[in-house]
């Protein structure tokens, strides 16, 4: 790896950390949070959990939302791997200029238009990316695909066209952030829903998002320190396995239901039947119909292994740790209950021998093509799958025998 790739990859992970603390030591007068007086901020809670925060602000979950620099964008901008070619009259162009990074539409050579990019969201997969126009958000055409490693079109936009004017509203927001603020009533204007105030906004999700608003638990703290008990503060851990699904389901429970209210309410303990038309999201009972991108509640609560254990996504799943987990760690959950004495071993235990126990996964869990996110690559270019693994834990026979033919191969 090359001496920038290393310079980039230092600013990823230092640009959190830094952002965070610069807050610190700014003015002893504490800055008003865009949710209100009852939360207390992240620099906040960093001064007395300054080991937890370590390692979340290098989670997925904190840098789902970012702002657009170039330290916060994995894609190239060198001219060799800088374009995505529609046909041959329209490109589109990822540019550097004095004003920022810039994605440009060039027809036959001509520049058309060029937008800035302003907002990244997502971190692992994938990163799209957002442009203010006024007090509106749009989506830029072309994103980045970490797995392709290469820059294509946006999710379902077209292979044929540069599409500039996609609105973003609020319940990208919702997933995607801690926060947003719509505008005010404006005279004239009967809808005010994709209208924001860039102003109040906070991208990633920070820790009131998870843990609710803070400030009674901080200032209750800081005034008796000796006191080791959390008050004014709910501990997820102490919340029903109901209420622990509903809290992650808020964002990966699927996205299909109308909401009667903004998610930005929502604090642990909250009921999601008390968000939307009353139907619980983990309710959907027709795994064949559930895309693996963006639907795992769904999945896992379709499973037969959540309703004969008490299985949930924190069995498997840390919201603070930085890491992602090696199929080996993920599969020692599995086996805690699938066992030779419990009657219940993997069948395949026999043929496929030791490794059976440091992966689970691959057979129960695989990686599936998502359909509601389709990659278009460009002109003359294989468009490829964006692959996500499901969470509908099964038998998948045609994966075991992935799994037998790549033994027999290698023995």
């Amino acid at each position: 790896m090359s001496k920038i790739k290393y310079a980039r990859l230092a600013l990823i992970f230092l640009l959190p950390l830094a952002f965070v603390f610069s807050q610190c030591i700014q003015s002893t007068t504490k800055p008003v949070d865009a949710r209100g007086a009852a939360y207390a901020g992240t620099a906040t809670c960093l001064k007395c959990h300054k080991d937890v925060a370590r390692n979340y602000f290098h989670s997925a979950h904190y840098l789902t939302s970012r702002l657009a620099v170039q330290a916060t964008i994995r894609g190239s901008f060198l001219p060799d791997s800088n374009t995505v070619v529609f046909n041959d009259s329209i490109k589109v162009v990822m540019e550097k200029h004095a004003g920022g990074l810039y994605q440009a539409e060039y027809i036959h050579g001509k520049l058309k238009r060029r937008q800035r990019f302003d907002i990244t969201f997502g971190s692992n997969r994938g990163e799209t990316f957002f442009y203010w126009k006024g007090n509106k958000v749009y989506q830029l055409p072309i994103s980045y695909y970490l797995s392709l490693h290469q820059w294509a079109n946006s999710p379902a936009y077209s292979g044929d066209s540069a599409e500039f004017d996609r609105v973003i509203g609020r319940r990208c927001f919702e997933c995607h952030s801690s926060y947003i603020k719509n505008m005010p009533a404006i005279v004239g204007v009967t809808d005010t829903t994709n209208l924001f105030d860039k102003k109040l906004i906070i991208l990633g999700i920070d820790c009131e998002r998870c843990h609710g608003p803070g400030a009674d638990h901080a200032n209750f703290q800081t005034e008796n320190p000796a006191e080791k008990k959390p008050m004014y503060m709910t501990r997820i851990s102490t919340l029903s396995r109901q209420q622990r699904i509903d809290f992650c389901s808020q964002c990966h429970g699927g996205n299909t239901k109308i909401m009667t209210r903004s998610i930005f309410e929502f604090k642990p303990g909250d009921t999601l039947a008390n968000f939307n038309s009353g139907e619980p999201f983990h309710s959907y009972r027709d795994p064949s119909r559930i895309d693996v991108h963006g639907n795992q509640v769904k999945l896992l609560s379709s499973s037969k292994c959540f309703f004969s254990s008490k299985i949930e996504c924190a069995t498997c799943h840390s919201m603070h740790d930085k890491p992602v987990k090696t199929l080996q760690s993920y599969s020692q959950h599995c086996i805690g209950c699938h066992s030779e004495a419990n009657h219940n071993f993997c069948k395949m235990a026999a043929k496929i021998g030791p490794a059976i126990k440091n992966n689970c996964i691959d057979c129960h869990m695989p990686v599936q093509t998502s359909h509601a996110i389709i990659i278009n690559s460009g002109s003359n270019k294989v468009n490829p799958p964006f692959l996500a693994r499901t969470h509908l834990i099964a038998i998948y026979p045609e994966e075991s025998q992935k799994i037998l033919e790549w033994m027999r191969k290698r023995s």
